[in-house]
């Protein structure tokens, strides 16, 4: 069993910044791929950024490339979003998750694991 637990949320105004954390933990955590989805209310899961665990190859929206940046520390099972330069269009409770497959996916129900989510508000 995988559990995923984000934290750094908070909020911040216009053109702030905040590093949101993904602390993974199981028997043995070996993704494929991982992944940080947005959900703004009464919108489906939006995809952010993900990160292939072994390689690091990385993949972003186009709303958010050049001002966020997704990373991984493999030793610490933790993954990462810095985000820069924020706007309030932003704002949302974000999710990491986790997929099995080495192969990337842009929808949060081909993702295996969850976390919980950690609220990102942006004041203008």
């Amino acid at each position: 069993q995988v559990q995923l637990v984000e934290s750094g949320g908070g909020l911040v105004q216009a053109g702030g910044s905040l590093r949101l954390s993904c602390a993974a933990s199981g028997r043995t955590f070996s993704p494929g791929l991982m992944g940080w989805f947005g959900q703004a209310p009464g919108k489906e899961h939006e995809f952010v950024a993900s990160i292939y665990w072994i390689s690091s190859r990385t993949y972003y929206a186009d709303s958010v490339k050049g001002r966020f940046t997704i990373s991984r520390d493999n030793a610490k099972n933790t993954m990462y979003l810095q985000m820069n330069s924020l706007k309030p269009e932003d704002a949302a409770v974000y999710y990491c998750a986790a997929r099995s497959q080495y192969s990337n996916s842009r929808v949060y129900t081909e993702y295996d694991y969850w976390g919980q989510g950690t609220q990102v508000t942006v004041s203008s």
